[in-house]
């Protein structure tokens, strides 16, 4: 149930993180939409604006009249020209819609900046003459300035005007004459359709006008707005403010950057309430689906945790019983090993304590042959017992070899043997044998097949299976012996005409001490095969019986070919 809490838990964690990223995405997308809308809106204003001032600018009686000096025309002869941006009630009849702006006031500046004034400014818009002053400028503009002059006697009086300072350029010598100052309402948002979600304000000598919010609100967003404005992004940037508790994304945007009028700043704010309700309703729904899931999950909990504990309990026996089991398995383990080493050490002491008896033995009875007085009956008896004593020794020489082998202390010198030179003297030595088995031994053996092993003991492999192959013959039967590589190997197949092993004895010819039933009547003891797989093993090769039915045995041994350009070596086990 813990582990179920914290996966849903966790969950819910990242689906409402990714849920608040996607709100605040999509807010900050909305955000961006209805701020291009003013900004577009703003744009198409100030183009219209623009074009309708230099027209203006352009009238060829103000032009006559600055170029002649006439100042005191002036303005009379600008009542005339430019009545109908002064006058909005007949704009749209002396000129197109799209240029119909009305303007507060208008005012020449001559051409080291500062203002001619009027004598009457009845028709010319009403201005005061600390608000004159301020549209005064270092010199007559050669291109058009964008500024907006607060109006009343101190920075904390109400409206501002947007004002546009058009250069009068001569016709005759291209020098600025004047500048034509019109001023005008600013842009309000609202207006022909713009977004009404933001409002907007000016950012003008260090205060912010924003008549949308109390003026208390609007200190307090002021201190927050010069942050912004002397921040890194400066010109135009975001942020997060607070506006009377409300959350709201904060805009300022430079309106007239390189103008000689002073630096203002357009200051844009989006409340953030509908969206935050919208998220507070996104987080209730998360928490109420939350519950639902935690109420789901201990349910489906209660009922798995039943079902699973059953097989649990029953595993935990189990896993009890094994190591109850494991345990006498090891102590078993234990006793067969230290048997095992008790044999190892009881065949090697038991081999050592019978050679010297029976070498006495030998001894004693070879005196005895020795007698020239001794019956010829006699003399056979005792023949044959030192042919026994000579068998008895070979039986204790292989306990002996295989207790050294069972105990890893029996060491190979591995050197190049040639095989073929084994197989070449065992096979001179089969004429020897008093069997009168008569048998026919065929040989398939390449002239020169070097092993690596030591010759003692890979002739000892030899010995035990080619006087296997003589016993376990018929009379008048085959032997062949072949020999061939494969890849690294050399690969000795021996086989022989005879009575076949029985398919059930097939796994048990290779231990220690068996005896077939069809070498019931056949002298041996049963540790040929076992020590000449064991030399072979040791050898790196191995020992096997590959074929034995009614027709032929056969046993293939296999040996590493001896690398000339490699050092000989030790093996033990």
């Amino acid at each position: 149930m813990l582990v179920v809490t914290l996966v849903v838990a966790l969950g819910l964690f990242l689906a409402q993180h990714i849920a608040a990223t996607g709100a605040r995405r999509d807010l900050e997308r909305e955000f961006q939409s209805e701020l291009a809308a003013l900004v577009v809106s703003e744009q198409v204003r100030d183009a219209a604006l623009a074009e309708r001032c230099r027209t203006l600018a352009r009238r060829s009686r103000i032009h006559a009249t600055l170029e002649d000096g006439a100042l005191d025309l002036l303005y009379p002869i600008a009542h005339d020209e430019l009545a109908d941006v002064m006058d909005a009630a007949d704009a749209t009849a002396r000129e197109p819609a799209a240029y119909a702006f009305h303007a507060q006031f208008y005012r020449f500046l001559d051409a080291s900046g500062a203002v001619i004034s009027p004598r009457d400014t009845r028709d010319v818009g009403e201005l005061t003459a600390h608000e004159e002053a301020r549209l005064s400028l270092n010199g007559a503009p050669d291109r058009p300035q964008i500024g907006y002059l607060l109006r009343g006697e101190s920075d904390a009086d109400g409206a501002i005007d947007e004002i546009i300072a058009m250069p009068i350029v001569s016709t005759e010598t291209g020098e600025t004459l004047a500048a034509l100052v019109l001023g005008f309402r600013p842009f309000e948002p609202g207006a022909q359709g713009t977004p009404v979600a933001i409002r907007s304000g000016l950012w003008l000598k260090g205060r912010l006008h924003l008549k949308s919010i109390p003026p208390s609100a609007e200190t307090a967003l002021g201190l927050q707005v010069a942050r912004a404005i002397n921040g890194p992004a400066g010109m135009a940037s975001s942020s997060d403010v607070q506006v009377e508790g409300t959350p709201c994304l904060l805009f300022s945007k430079l309106l007239n950057p390189g103008s000689l009028f002073p630096a203002t700043y357009q200051v844009c704010i989006y409340p953030l309430t509908e969206a935050l309700a919208r998220q507070r309703t996104l987080s209730w729904q998360f928490i109420g689906a939350g519950a639902l899931l935690l109420l789901g999950a201990f349910g489906a909990s209660q009922f798995f945790s039943r079902r699973l504990s059953a097989p649990v309990e029953k595993l935990a026996v189990d896993s009890q019983e094994n190591r109850t089991r494991r345990k006498r398995a090891e102590a078993a383990l234990e006793l067969t090993s230290q048997e095992l080493q008790r044999s190892a050490r009881f065949s090697a002491d038991a081999s050592h304590q019978l050679k010297t008896p029976v070498t006495v033995l030998r001894a004693g009875l070879e005196d005895l042959l020795a007698d020239e007085n001794l019956e010829p009956g006699a003399r056979k008896e005792i023949a044959d017992l030192v042919h026994q004593t000579f068998r008895l020794a070979c039986v204790i020489d292989d306990l002996l070899l295989l207790s050294r082998m069972d105990a890893g202390r029996l060491r190979l010198n591995f050197q190049s043997v040639n095989l073929t030179s084994l197989i070449e003297a065992w096979l001179d030595d089969f004429g020897t044998f008093p069997d009168g088995l008569d048998l026919d031994v065929e040989t398939d053996v390449p002239p020169e097949m070097h092993v690596s092993g030591e010759a003692r003991y890979t002739s000892l492999i030899l010995q035990n299976l080619f006087e296997n192959a003589r016993k376990y013959n018929r009379p008048g039967g085959r032997i062949r012996i072949a020999a061939r590589t494969e890849s690294d190997c050399a690969v000795l197949v021996v086989g022989n005409t005879g009575q076949p092993i029985p398919a059930g004895a097939w796994e048990h010819i290779f231990e220690r001490f068996h005896r077939g039933t069809s070498g019931e009547n056949i002298p041996g003891h049963g540790l040929g095969l076992n020590l000449a797989r064991e030399l072979a093993r040791l050898h790196g090769g191995d020992l096997r019986l590959a074929r034995s039915d009614a027709a032929w045995t056969e046993f293939e041994v296999r040996f590493h070919l001896f690398q000339s350009a490699g050092v000989a070596g030790t093996a033990s086990t």
